[in-house]
């Protein structure tokens, strides 16, 4: 038989081949050919085949049938022969198919021979792919060879122990003597293998990662080393000394780190020097400046050290390379939440990002700019993310128009209704202008609630001045009181109404009542809500419906037209949340103001209930006085949860109607209660994770509550990214410090603290929604609860 043709020949060979058809059956003619040399057992040529066979295996053709001619290859005692074996055993076996485990003996044989390559040949092949049991059979042979002295041999081994340990975790502390000295090694190669496997070791065990974090000052030294060691040719890329040994330093480095305060403060200083001495002109230096960002980032560090590293990343915005912009915004992005006042420096480069030709760096610059969105820079912010709306691809549209909502809906604040409604029922010459256009704003859109807020109470206050056509601004409009009630009916059973707009339709209709002559008509509304599933909308109708039946000769001067309205103090947003950075700790700081002396009255108090949240009418009327508690008392009744009535001057108690007071008890009395009998308590315990509260009170001022969440997880893998927010009602006032951590240590192994100062002038019952959000085995989770059980204690 002539001897078979070389592989370089057949490269060549097929290389001439102008169609596809035409290759394969010049690969189907040598397969035929390299079959009949197999049948034939022919010794000499066999290399020279496999070789051809792994070389149309790269190229996609069917190769399985010299697997066994691999092992014998890798039998024979020529190192040529069992080079070519062992990389079609690595090309053509897997641990799925039984023939690999014909070789373990071979491989056991080749580790313990007396050629060092030979060895090394059976180390990449078990590492490369070794199954389990191969694993444990030659897991002690790998474990001597981890010992020798030959550094060729050593950082094999390492790699080989590194893929043992995947295979077969429990194997783990057979390898753990011998890399006691593998840091001391002075080969570079040697080295990056040794960190290689101290990382896996301390990804799969804690007990591990808590055995080897005494070694972080001798990677802390030989960090050092590279970086401060003259030119090296051997290890030089660019002018840096070794960066892939650098970088996986730095990795090793953010494993043992993490969580640990002694080992996180022994880095700090290495981690400052190469921040600040590496070469950025080329993306070598790029590299290890990232590995340190994220190291630094992932450690308790030092806050100014944090804010180094977010300086570095604003540094990669002004990148000329796409890949390093994206990366940067993509971390600035994981970081935004724990380190806000720094990413929001680099808010203008960010924001430039937007006009980047490149999609996925325009889409990453969007969501980093919607999460620096606060209320201190919501004007500017959403005027360059309009621009962005306005010329992006329509792909972008539909992310960026909601995100601009969102942040409208939580930045603007929400006494903007109240006051817009007292700037209008000041302008006493306006009001048949204003009922008109809102009239027809609400004709045209009622998907812009706040605006649909102010034209239901408006059309409630005048709607009579609309229906009479009194308007002199422009012409009037021609109207019905049938109209008018159909569009206020219309918002009441809209999806697009939000449970407080449906609240405002609903005493709009009510307060028609006394200006229109269809009362029927509105008395059958009122009584339709009496049943309505909304338990706020319902308490509302079914009090109105006591007013058209027990009290309907009191109807008219409760409804009638709201006065001109004193412009007062609000206590700023319904509820108020820190988010995105947005602190005001003079909030907490200011005294509270004495209580304003006004007297109360029935009518007062109806008034200000179908007026909006922060109207208190200062106009007095001749109906007999009542209780404190009644006025404030009854907002809560009618209105909004946290509608709360100025404190009237004690005045002495008449007789009331008894609709009034049915059902109510008093506000809590000031009383001033020593923070040290105050018990903790469990405000949170869902999915492994804890969340704690302990009390004190802050002097001098007994008015503010301090709170100190403590947040466990008592599950196996670590929660990150975690954050805390908290909203009260706006009778108090809120101001959340920043956490210790955003790093929930596994198996209760720690905890994470948060500070809360609360503000409660009034003495009221606390009330609390928090909001969790974080990252669990690689998921995002985030979760909503209300806590409403608070020792009495700690409010009063």
């Amino acid at each position: 038989m002539p001897a078979p043709i070389r592989l370089r020949e057949l490269i060549r060979t097929i290389r001439t081949a102008r169609t596809q058809a035409e290759e394969r059956e010049m690969i189907q003619k040598e397969c035929a050919a390299i079959r009949s040399s197999f049948r034939e057992e022919d010794n000499t040529y066999r290399c020279r085949n496999v070789a051809k066979l792994l070389y149309m295996h790269m190229l996609g053709y069917p190769a399985h049938f010299g697997q066994l001619e691999c092992l014998k290859l890798i039998a024979s005692q020529k190192f040529t022969d069992k080079r070519i074996g062992y990389l079609g055993a690595m090309l053509l076996l897997d641990e799925r198919q039984d023939v690999h485990l014909l070789m373990t003996n071979c491989i056991k044989n080749d580790l313990n021979h007396s050629t060092q390559y030979v060895q090394g040949l059976a180390l990449c092949t078990l590492g490369c792919m070794g199954s389990s049991e191969m694993c444990r059979d030659l897991a002690g042979e790998v474990e001597k060879l981890l010992k020798t002295s030959n550094s060729y041999l050593r950082k094999k081994a390492a790699l080989c122990a590194v893929h043992v340990i995947r295979k077969v975790p429990e194997l783990m502390e057979m390898f753990l003597p011998a890399t006691k000295n593998l840091l001391s090694e002075k080969n570079h190669g040697v080295l990056h293998t040794s960190v290689v496997l101290l990382t896996e070791m301390c990804e799969r065990s804690p007990d591990m990662l808590s055995h080897f974090r005494k070694l972080v000052p001798q990677l802390v030294r030989i960090l050092k080393n590279l970086i401060m060691s003259g030119y090296s040719p051997e290890h030089d890329v660019s002018g840096i000394s070794d960066p892939f040994l650098q970088v996986r330093i730095l990795r090793l480095l953010r494993i043992l780190g993490r969580s640990d305060d002694d080992s996180s403060e022994a880095m700090n200083d290495i981690l400052a020097q190469v921040a600040t001495n590496t070469e950025t002109s080329k993306n070598v230096g790029n590299a290890i400046l990232y590995e340190t960002v994220l190291t630094i980032m992932d450690i308790k560090s030092e806050s100014g050290l944090r804010v180094l590293a977010i300086n570095i990343l604003g540094r990669f915005l002004l990148n000329n390379d796409k890949n390093i912009r994206y990366v940067a915004l993509t971390s600035l992005l994981k970081t935004v939440q724990t380190d806000h006042n720094a990413v929001q420096r680099h808010r203008s480069t960010i924001v430039d990002c937007l006009k980047d030709l490149d999609v996925s760096i325009k889409r990453r610059a969007m969501e980093l700019s919607f999460a620096l969105v606060n209320g201190n820079n919501i004007r500017g912010m959403m005027k360059e993310l309009l621009y962005f709306l306005d010329s992006c691809d329509p792909e972008f549209k539909a992310d960026c128009a909601s995100g601009v909502f969102l942040a409208a809906e939580n930045y603007v604040r929400d006494d903007s209704v109240p006051n817009l409604i007292q700037l209008i029922t000041n302008s006493v010459e306006m009001h048949a202008y204003t009922v008109q256009r809102l009239y027809k704003a609400l004709l045209d859109d009622i998907s812009q609630q706040p605006l649909v807020q102010v034209s239901s109470w408006c059309i409630g206050e005048y709607g009579d001045l609309l229906v009479s056509g009194q308007c002199e601004e422009e012409e009037p409009i021609q109207v019905t009181e049938d109209e008018v009630l159909d569009v206020l009916e219309g918002l009441l059973v809209s999806n697009l109404s939000t449970p407080v707009t449906r609240g405002y339709a609903l005493t709009a209709i009510m307060k028609l009542s006394t200006r229109f002559s269809s009362v029927n008509r509105i008395k059958k509304v009122v009584s339709i809500y009496g049943s309505s599933i909304d338990v706020e909308l319902q308490q509302r109708a079914v009090e109105y419906n006591a007013l058209f039946k027990k009290y309907d000769h009191m109807r008219p001067a409760l409804l009638e037209r709201m006065p001109i309205m004193e412009k007062t103090a609000t206590n700023g947003p319904t509820e108020i949340v820190q988010t995105n950075g947005e602190t005001e700790p003079s909030v907490l700081d200011t005294k509270h103001p004495p209580p304003v002396t006004q007297p109360a009255n029935q009518a007062n108090d109806l008034l200000d209930l179908l007026g909006g949240n922060d109207v208190v009418p200062v106009i007095q009327t001749t109906l007999p006085t009542k209780p404190a508690s009644a006025g404030g008392e009854l907002l809560d009744l009618l209105g909004d949860l946290s509608l709360t009535a100025p404190a009237p001057a004690p005045s002495v108690p008449t007789s009331q109607p008894p609709f009034l007071l049915d059902g109510l008890s008093s506000q809590p009395l000031f009383n001033d209660i020593a923070a040290a009998g105050i018990p903790p308590m469990t405000a949170y315990n869902k999915n492994g994770l804890k969340i704690e509260f302990t009390f004190e009170r802050a002097n001098p001022n007994p008015n503010i509550a301090v709170i100190t969440i403590h947040a466990s997880n008592s599950t196996e893998a670590d929660m990150t990214d975690f954050v805390f927010q908290a909203a009260v009602p706006k009778t108090f006032q809120l101001q959340l410090l920043s956490p210790s951590s955003n790093v929930v240590p596994a198996l209760n192994q720690g905890t994470v603290t948060q500070v809360i100062r609360v503000l409660n002038p009034q003495k009221q019952q606390l009330r609390m929604r928090i909001k969790l959000t974080y990252t669990h085995k690689g998921s995002p989770v985030q979760d909503l609860a209300e806590v409403n059980n608070f020792p009495p204690q700690s409010w009063q």
